[in-house]
């Protein structure tokens, strides 16, 4: 086979042996490629094919395992990886799991060899004030769990060769009910297959178990939405087993089950929700060793009647998929409002639009048919101000409240959604906070939404809590319409108001917060505590608040002494779980600390600042909690003569980011880099991109030449060759597509594959793809086009933005731009496909050649051009008949017309003179010259072919 496919791409003696390694590791790719699914596991491995297996030294994770367990919502996770370096020196293995923002990570330890390396939470160091400012300038990364409360944890060693590395990573959470469930979620992202990969969840509830399911995996892009469509079957291997108040799910799948679900490793999300039985009362209070929980969520109450403003940003970035989808989800918000309810419609841009001038209409079917009329009008526009709008929108629910009879027990709230920052009016976060808060007067809540990567989000989060309301941030995809319905049905259903929950004095101290404006059908209060009077046999609890119809007050007595109800010593599965015993105590400090960082988030005191963060630090010192205060030093378990290596890991401060971990004496090495370079690179105009279209500029005389290669599929055109000088080559093969209806071409092609390959100082090669970067440096990576990562080695750096375009610099004096152009519902003639942009070529010698490469370095004379006007008054009809104007290119008369071209996905259009006829007389000998026999060729001279 091997000898077969050198054939095929033409090897011979004359043309030059390419790197044996190299090579192999590309046909590994090209054979992986070309398995089944039900081949690959299926039959004996190819003798060849574990040859080029033998060739991947990186370590492969042989073992991943979760264990969860889970008592009355609180969760205890356990993560371990084991990754094995079977090669021949040593390699760097990253660990990297997503866990729950709201989680708090508890323990971390890693076994390299024979050390240990054990995780020791400590306080972090107060930075000073400027640090401090300049860090919250920054805008929020644009990871991919942003828009869902997820943070990714990474941590990174260099195994030594024919050595193991474990990772143990532990963590806790409060899970939260919305939509009348609870939602446990484990981030399944090895990367690759496993050996060995378990998920086990055991779930204790001894008010009693309902409704438990387990939906099919969930990807990144479904995330944030509590109910998913096409929930049909737990995904294979699933073992589901319950009692009345003891379940147990297992999720264990086999290689053969891995590639059925993904063929380069699973990639999701592995989900179990339930709920559990109740009733209209007090609810379920637990009491254990001196602590208390008390979890209140009463069902099959009346709604109440709400008065809601929605306030829309209609702001020109709000152009596209994002309005689209705030239409369509307010569409669908509005079918759902009840008839006893009101409400109005606000869009803002620089200019704040009212739907009905100083009132709330009821809901009847014109009115809503008039809304939704309002709202598909809406058109982005204008700049962003969301102070207007919000003390706009604070005035009218203010002025119906005092000017009307409304319900007393009736619920108002704002609903507000905005894709980006303030830059119209009042732009200071801290005056947009204050004039809010001063508008609203605690009258109402204001519940926030952000959608996109360019939000406020910090903004958006206090804005909320200053004023008892809600967050959510959401991503711009496909599902984001789902998402922003999936919130308002979690506050659209209001079925109690101003509900207070008290205990005597004398019992209990250190009581999270137990006033709440608001009860939302779905979602659940809790409150937690200490006894103080432990000699009591019982424990009085009073709940007062109000409904549709009436004021309520709950009471009861509990009783204390109950360890055969809450201790879980003797359980099965359970007992054996470290820590897992007083998860009534640590649901209890979770929520404190979260109560005290909220505080700290809407408290404008630095010295009540100070007061509240040193509470929450030595709260979070005491569980061996990592917040944004304390941070988890590593140290080298046992006695040594020398002082240990410390290392840190530290959630970032803003809830959201990765933590990077490097050992035994390394610094991080050049990798995936957390943010991508803040310096933008400014792309040429001279490209190939689209069908191909290849546009060259030549600053100095002021205009640009463009031409058209009508190549074939299959086709591997050399774009730049400077082999022997700067040691740079470019390729990129063709792709065929049907031609348009009606066009005058027989078939289009696009380029499907970029190769960049560079010999200096070292040996390396890009292969890019829309979906895929393969960077092979000595060691093999591959990255998604899909994720956003700057990856850097001496002379190297690649830098992905998500879905958008990859830069390569090449010795920070080359740069190459590849856009990706991605297509959700591509045309018959449509194919994704790249587009390939010169950014900067100071690097490349004057000997450089190509397609594009010759041109770098010589400039081109326009003989005469007998226009009398000017281009822009040319009509769109006549761009084709301009007479004929000559061009002088390296002693040879090239005919040309003027024409305009769209380059950068269509955002700058550029004049150029265009020649026929695939360039010819412009370029070099003919387009067929240029022709590459296979992705590595180097083609060091022009007219010859050489390899890598």
């Amino acid at each position: 086979m091997i000898l077969w496919l050198c054939l095929c791409w033409g090897f011979s003696p004359s043309a030059g042996q390419p790197d044996s390694e190299l090579m192999a590791r590309y046909l590994e790719e090209q054979l992986l490629a070309d398995y089944s699914i039900v081949e690959q596991v299926a039959r004996r491995v190819p003798r060849q094919a574990k040859f080029l297996q033998r060739l991947e030294t990186r370590p492969r994770m042989s073992e991943f395992h979760v264990r969860s367990t889970i008592i009355s919502r609180y969760a205890f996770t356990t993560v371990s990886c084991t990754m094995v370096n079977s090669g021949s020196e040593a390699r760097e293995a990253v660990f990297e799991m997503q866990i729950p923002a709201a989680a708090f990570i508890s323990n971390f330890t890693m076994s390299i060899g024979n050390k240990t390396y054990y995780g020791e939470v400590t306080g972090k160091e107060k930075k000073n004030s400027t640090n401090d400012k300049e860090r919250q300038k920054k805008p929020p990364s644009p990871t991919e769990g942003r828009e869902n409360g997820y943070e990714t944890f990474k941590a990174s060693v260099f195994i030594p060769r024919k050595m193991q590395a474990r990772f143990i990573l532990h963590y806790e959470e409060l899970l939260q009910r919305r939509l009348g469930k609870y939602e446990y979620t484990v981030s399944i992202r090895p990367q690759q297959l496993v050996g060995r990969l378990r998920v086990e969840v055991n779930i204790l509830e001894n008010s009693g178990i309902v409704s438990l399911e387990v939906p099919p995996l969930r990807n990144s892009k479904q995330k944030g939405n509590g109910k998913a469509e096409g929930d049909v079957s737990p995904p294979p291997s699933t073992v589901i087993g319950h009692t009345k108040t003891l379940a147990k799910v297992t999720f264990n799948p086999s290689v053969v089950e891995q590639t059925r679900i993904a063929r380069n490793g699973i990639l999701g999300d592995f989900i179990i929700r339930y709920d559990v039985n109740r009733e209209l009362s007090v609810g379920d209070v637990q009491i254990l060793n001196g602590y208390f929980v008390h979890y209140f969520a009463p069902t099959d109450l009346p709604p109440l009647p709400k008065n809601v403003v929605f306030v829309l940003d209609s702001s020109a970035s709000m152009v596209g998929t994002k309005l689209k989808q705030t239409k369509e989800a307010l569409f669908t918000i509005l079918q759902d409002l009840r008839p006893e309810d009101h409400f109005n419609i606000i869009g803002f841009s620089n200019r704040i639009k009212v739907w009905q001038q100083d009132r709330l209409v009821p809901v009847t079917p014109n009115n809503i048919r008039d809304a939704k009329k309002y709202i598909h009008n809406m058109s982005p526009t204008g700049g962003t101000n969301i102070n207007g709008a919000l003390q706009t929108g604070a005035k009218l629910l203010n002025d119906y409240i005092a000017q009307n009879d409304i319900d007393a027990r009736s619920v108002s709230l704002i609903i507000f959604l905005t894709d980006g920052r303030p830059t119209v009016g009042e732009t200071q976060s801290s005056k947009i906070l204050s004039n809010t808060k001063d508008a609203i007067r605690d009258k109402f809540c204001l519940f926030t939404i952000g959608i996109g990567n360019d939000v406020d989000h910090k903004l958006l989060e206090r804005m909320a809590l200053e004023n008892c309301g809600m967050t959510r941030l959401f991503q711009e995809d496909e599902d984001a319409a789902n998402h922003l319905k999936g919130f308002y049905d979690e506050i659209g259903t209001p079925l109690l108001s101003d509900i207070r929950v008290d205990y005597p004095e004398n019992d209990v101290e250190q009581v999270t917060q137990n006033f709440f404006p608001n009860y939302f059908n779905g979602s659940e209060i809790i409150i937690a505590g200490k006894l103080i009077n432990r000699t009591s046999d019982k424990l009085h609890v009073e709940v007062t608040a109000s409904n549709s119809k009436k004021y309520i007050l709950l009471k009861t007595d509990v009783a204390i002494d109950l360890p055969s109800r809450n201790d879980i010593r003797g359980v099965p599965s359970l007992e054996d779980g470290k820590g897992d015993s007083n998860y009534i105590e640590r649901a209890w400090s979770y929520l404190t600390i979260k109560e005290l960082l909220n505080s700290r988030l809407k408290s404008d005191d630095s010295q009540e600042k100070d007061n509240l963060m040193e509470k929450a630090k030595s709260m979070a010192l005491a569980y061996n909690f990592v917040t944004p205060f304390t941070v988890l030093k590593m140290k080298e378990a046992g006695l040594h003569s020398e002082l240990p290596q410390e290392e840190f890991i530290s959630p970032s401060t803003d809830g959201i980011g990765e933590k990077v971990q490097s050992l035994q004496g390394h610094k991080a090495p050049p990798g995936i880099r957390r943010e991508q370079d803040k310096q933008r690179i400014k792309v040429s105009k001279t490209s190939a991109d689209g069908d191909p279209h290849f546009v060259i500029d030549f600053p100095s005389s002021k205009f640009s030449v463009c031409f058209n290669i009508d190549g074939e599929p299959g086709d591997i055109l050399r774009l730049v060759s400077d082999h022997k000088e700067s040691g740079v080559t470019v390729n990129g093969q063709l792709i065929g597509a049907p031609a348009p209806p009606n066009g005058h071409k027989k078939h289009r092609t696009y380029f499907s594959t970029i190769t960049i390959l560079s010999n200096k100082p070292e040996r390396s090669y890009l292969e890019i793809t829309p979906r895929r970067v393969i960077l092979d440096d000595g060691e093999r990576l591959v990255l998604s086009c899909g994720r956003s990562a700057v990856v850097r080695s001496r002379s190297l750096e690649v830098s992905i933005s998500a879905f958008s375009n990859i830069t390569v610099t090449i010795r920070d004096s080359i740069s190459f731009v590849i856009l990706i152009h991605h297509y959700k519902k591509p045309a018959p003639y449509q194919r994704n496909h790249l587009g390939f942009y010169i950014s900067n070529s100071k690097g490349l010698s004057s000997d450089s050649h190509g397609l594009l490469g010759q041109f770098l370095n010589h400039e081109v004379k326009l003989l005469q051009e007998s226009l009398n006007t000017s281009h822009q008054e040319v009509g769109q009809n006549q761009t084709e008949a301009l007479r004929a104007n000559t061009l002088q290119v390296k002693g040879r008369l090239v005919p040309v017309v003027w024409k305009q071209r769209r380059i950068y996905n269509g955002q700058q259009e550029v004049d150029c003179w265009f020649a026929k006829n695939n360039a010819d007389k412009l370029i070099d000998g003919s387009y067929k010259d240029y022709l590459a026999s296979h992705p590595f060729d180097t083609g060091s001279s022009f007219g010859t072919i050489s390899s890598l």
